[in-house]
């Protein structure tokens, strides 16, 4: 390599370098010429419909790679794209958006040009997206641009979250130096103190080893700061009673027999939730104490109780807080030094359910009976195998999906928070991709069979960090969600990514609906011919590399014919399966979560009990806000 280059080979040379194989985005006039850097560095143009989809599978492809790319136009594009990246920040997707500006001289004259305000200001969508982003790099200057690129880029791995980058269109061909690139960007996770770190963890230990009635929670933040395996191994040693938030599922094996599925506060079993705030110590690892994860905050735990695991901070007993540690080494240091003989031993816990024992358990559903959905998303889970990526769609599929029973080496993902309807069709373009992108990188080196899966080699801040990619990609979304982004289907079509999808057709808005407005008109949706969308978005029927599977089912019975067919099972193209349901049916969890939310809405106090230490207001903002930290 020269040691001189064109700015825009060594910003995409350095995103390859780091994994991205595939960028997202639009072209448009003021990243044209950045365009044709995509390839040479060894990286596929997907090339999206619009930007909003585009933003969305960028970070369904983060959410899986353990970083993405996209690229839009300044002013139009950039602003398109903003719900998205405003969802990768708050949910911790690590994406790197790339905007093609204006030339600085036009810039610095305040020429009034397309796609701006038309008043000169050519800072201010830089300023928007500063909230939104954990780092931005202006590449004005070649001398500075390949530092400013590598610490945004750094900053986007490590903190797990959407950076900002700007490239003029004068500065696309402008040189420079190229020798940062013959060596790898430090990703290097800062050590903690060491005797700092000890007296935490031996803090942590004695807290521990002295409950009587311990608890752990894994949430979905786990995943983006790269504890997965920690969180996993420590729910294995120590025998623990564990659950997941719903943003949670699927991070720790389901398989084991300390875990019982979500636990739900209000929502959920009652003999669960008087157990769980009978305990004397819970563990909260990588904690969102969002109402939608926490049912209304009545999940949140007492923080007298309760060590939070954080990012660069923990919390224990509501008293100690200890900050600028770093959870990872942290986490790695407790359990190698965790003795097993010291561990409580308490008395049998109260049945919390076993959701692999609870679905064994159902009755046999009638072959002509109504597909309800208070036991289909338990009942699909005999669709699921390992290595699958399923993807819910906020609604009726993000709540039932919380009853799925997944085997191990699975990933789930939802929405803990930003809830943007129709984010999941285009971040299930964006995962579908970003698995075949790991699978073909690995296949090149190694022959993938059952025994020999392909493990993601994804840098540490990954949600999918050692987990198998050799599986589906399955959403599950409903019609009113679909239509919002529909046009990710011709993004998947165009990229021949394989996509299993189950449509939802209850007929509109079911969640809003039980907000408020059942029979409304505004909750209702055009009904669509969407088993037609696959041909009217350009796939070939013919085409044998590509194939077409379009299904619909209408009661149990053909519902478990359509799993059943091997073209269904194998997921080898585009799929789509429509599952009808009654337009007024919810899972029981959902009915009680929208019931708070309307409580919320309307500005009602929510209800106050009390216990042994005084009034305890569920719900309230005073106690989301101390647990939140």
């Amino acid at each position: 390599m020269s040691e001189q280059i064109d700015l825009a080979e060594y910003l995409f040379t350095r995103l390859r370098q780091l994994g991205v194989e595939s960028i997202h985005g639009v072209p448009g006039d003021y990243n044209l010429q950045a365009l044709d850097y995509i390839e040479p560095a060894g990286i596929s143009w997907v090339g999206n419909a619009n930007e909003l989809n585009a933003g969305y599978a960028a970070d369904g492809y983060g959410r899986i790679k353990g970083i993405s790319a996209l690229i839009t136009a300044f002013g139009v594009g950039e602003l398109s794209a903003i719900n998205a990246i405003g969802g990768s920040y708050a949910e911790m997707s690590p994406v790197v958006h790339i905007v093609g500006t204006p030339p600085l001289t036009a810039q610095n004259a305040r020429i009034c040009l397309h796609h701006s305000l038309g008043d000169g200001n050519f800072r201010i969508f830089a300023d928007m997206y500063a909230k939104l982003t954990v780092a931005q790099a202006n590449l004005t200057d070649p001398s500075t641009a390949p530092s400013m690129i590598d610490n945004t880029l750094r900053q986007c791995v490590l903190q797990s979250r959407p950076v900002y980058i700007e490239l003029p269109t004068n500065m696309v061909k402008q040189k420079v130096s190229a020798r940062s690139l013959k060596f790898p960007l430090n990703l290097s996770i800062p050590h903690n103190d060491e005797g700092f770190e000890d007296a935490e963890v031996e803090l942590i230990l004695a807290r521990i080893y002295a409950s009587k009635q311990p608890f752990i929670i894994v949430d979905g933040f786990t995943a983006a700061l790269g504890i997965t395996a920690e969180a996993d191994e420590l729910v294995r040693v120590t025998g623990f009673p564990t659950s997941t938030t719903s943003f949670g599922k699927g991070i720790v094996n389901e398989s084991y027999p300390n875990f019982h599925g979500i636990y739900a506060g209000e929502a959920g079993k009652q003999v669960y939730r008087p157990w769980v705030e009978s305990c004397d110590l819970i563990l909260r690892i990588g904690p969102l104490s969002s109402d939608v994860n926490t049912y209304g905050f009545t999940t949140i735990p007492n923080p007298k109780y309760t060590i939070d695991f954080h990012r660069n901070s923990v919390e224990i007993g509501g008293t100690n807080s200890f900050t600028n540690v770093h959870v990872k080494p942290l986490l790695r240091k407790i359990l190698d030094r965790i003795d097993k003989s010291k561990l409580p031993r308490y008395d049998p816990y109260p049945d919390l359910g076993n959701p692999r024992q609870q679905l064994e358990a159902l009755t046999p559903a009638k072959t002509d009976g109504v597909i309800d959905q208070e036991t289909f998303w338990q009942r699909i889970s005999t669709f699921f195998r390992s290595g699958d990526i399923i993807l819910t769609e906020t609604g009726t599929p993000s709540i039932g999906g919380r009853d799925f029973v997944l085997p191990p080496q699975t990933t789930l993902i939802n929405s803990g928070i930003w809830l943007s309807i129709g984010y999941m069709l285009g971040a299930s373009q964006g995962a579908a991709l970003a698995q075949r992108d790991i699978i073909r990188s690995v296949t090149t080196t190694h022959t993938l069979t059952p025994e020999n899966p392909v493990t993601a080699d994804a840098p540490p801040s990954s949600r999918s960090s050692q987990r198998t990619f050799s599986g589906r990609t399955i959403l599950f979304i409903g019609d009113g969600s679909l239509q919002m982004t529909v046009q990710s289907l011709s993004d998947t079509i165009h990229n021949k990514l394989p996509l299993t999808i189950f449509l939802i057709n209850n007929d509109g808005y079911t969640i809003e609906r039980f907000i408020h407005g059942m029979k409304a008109l505004y909750n209702d949706v055009q009904p669509w011919n969407y088993l037609h969308a696959p041909i009217y978005f350009g796939a070939d029927p013919n085409d044998a590399s590509y194939p077409i599977v379009t299904r619909r089912a209408a009661n149990w019975g053909e519902l478990f014919h359509v799993i059943g067919e091997k073209e269904v099972q194998e997921g080898k193209g585009l799929t789509i399966v429509e599952v009808f349901m009654e337009r007024e049916d919810a899972p029981d969890a959902l009915k009680k979560l929208v019931a708070s939310a309307a409580r919320r809405n309307s500005g009602q106090a929510p209800p106050t009990e009390t216990n042994e230490e005084g009034p305890v207001r569920r719900g309230s903002d005073e106690k989301m806000i101390k647990a939140a930290g």
